[in-house]
């Protein structure tokens, strides 16, 4: 045989190979179907923490729930509920607390322009929950009311991004479908040794609805929507960007999400951030995800994760050990009318999890 012809031979040897090893680690990824969640809802929101899950808000059927997950017995939990109940909220974890940043309220009476009676209500509240004690205390509030914001923290701060609000000259209780909406771009950190705030350098683009993770110190805000804060109003963005808290300082902009979509659950595991579901609408179609995209800060790549059963936005997400778990959630887009049909119940009790690569 020449030495051509043993080069191709070794070549393709070498491909079939990569791709036996690949089948085999993507047969032993194979997703579980846990405890169901009690009360299925859509815009849920989860945080790990002791080694528990807890999922808090909820829209639709219930607003401002707050549940616990116990992986030892594969058990659901109710919890005290929200103080004030919130959807579109953000949280962080620190030191075995859950920290909860604005969000918006169900409609008042005086509804909004452009809104009617489904129009989400802006908030500044902002709340430490224990659940070791399972009680809530009221922090100082946000700069400005706000919700669906990202939020993240680093080295003992909580760095809250973005979001949407009223205008306000606008005279709108809260944000409409048909009606306006600010988009921010503020970044703006909370030390709870001082319960105070500070201003910090805004994002380059303002959005709403979108992944966040912290890896190596550094906050990288994902996709999310810009336009506006409800999906059949905004558009969907794939611009990644990347904060730098110890500079105070925004780097180049990172490689981009493969799919733009936004409203999806994610989780940080690993030094590498995972982005599960999420929803997209548009003038001829409406629809969630079941895509999962990695992103790897250090090598400024994404890669393609083993879908979700289901597809989903609204979904909680949370790592408990090795272990991604995507909880509930809409299993298409808001945009899709389920608000106009009262029979039409498109949530998902569905919780399903996977085991992570440890490398």
């Amino acid at each position: 045989m020449s030495p051509t012809l043993r080069r191709i031979r070794s070549f393709f040897v070498l491909v079939s190979l990569m791709a036996w090893l690949s089948a085999a680690v993507s047969g032993q990824m194979r997703w579980l179907r846990l405890a169901p969640f009690p009360e299925p809802s859509e815009e849920l929101y989860g945080v790990a923490v002791n080694g528990k899950m807890y999922v808090l808000g909820g829209l639709g059927v219930r607003t401002g729930m707050v549940y616990e997950y116990d992986p030892a017995s594969d058990m659901w939990t109710k919890k005290k509920p929200m103080p004030l109940p919130t959807h579109h909220q953000s949280m962080v974890e620190y030191r075995g607390k859950i920290y909860m940043f604005g969000g918006f309220t169900l409609p008042t009476a005086q509804g909004a322009a452009g809104g009617g009676g489904g129009a989400w209500v802006p908030i500044d509240n902002v709340w430490e929950y224990d659940p070791a004690s399972d009680t809530w205390r009221a922090l100082a509030p946000l700069p400005g009311k706000r919700g669906s914001a990202s939020a993240a923290e680093v080295g003992g701060k909580m760095y809250v991004f973005g979001g949407a609000t009223t205008y306000p000259t606008s005279g709108d209780v809260g944000i409409g479908g048909n009606g306006a909406a600010m988009v921010l771009t503020t970044n703006e950190v909370y030390d709870p040794a001082t319960n105070t705030w500070a201003t910090r350098s805004p994002m380059a683009l303002g959005r709403n609805h979108a992944f966040a993770g912290v890896v190596r110190g550094k906050i990288y805000i994902i996709g999310g929507r810009i336009g506006h804060a409800f999906i059949s109003s905004a558009t969907n963005t794939d611009v990644v960007e990347e904060y730098d808290p110890a500079t105070d300082r925004w780097g180049a902009l990172k490689a981009k999400l493969p799919t733009p979509r936004s409203g999806g659950g994610w989780a940080t595991y690993n030094n590498k951030i995972y982005v599960a579901g999420g929803e997209v609408a548009t003038s001829q179609m409406v629809g969630a995800f079941r895509a999962i995209e990695v992103f790897d800060p250090a090598a400024n790549t994404w890669t393609t994760f083993p879908s979700m059963p289901l597809p989903r936005h609204g979904v909680a997400g949370a790592v408990i050990g090795n272990r991604l778990h995507l909880v509930s959630g809409m299993i298409t887009s808001a945009a899709v009318g389920a608000g106009q049909d009262p029979k039409l119940n498109a949530y998902t009790s569905a919780h399903d999890a996977i085991d992570l690569p440890t490398q």
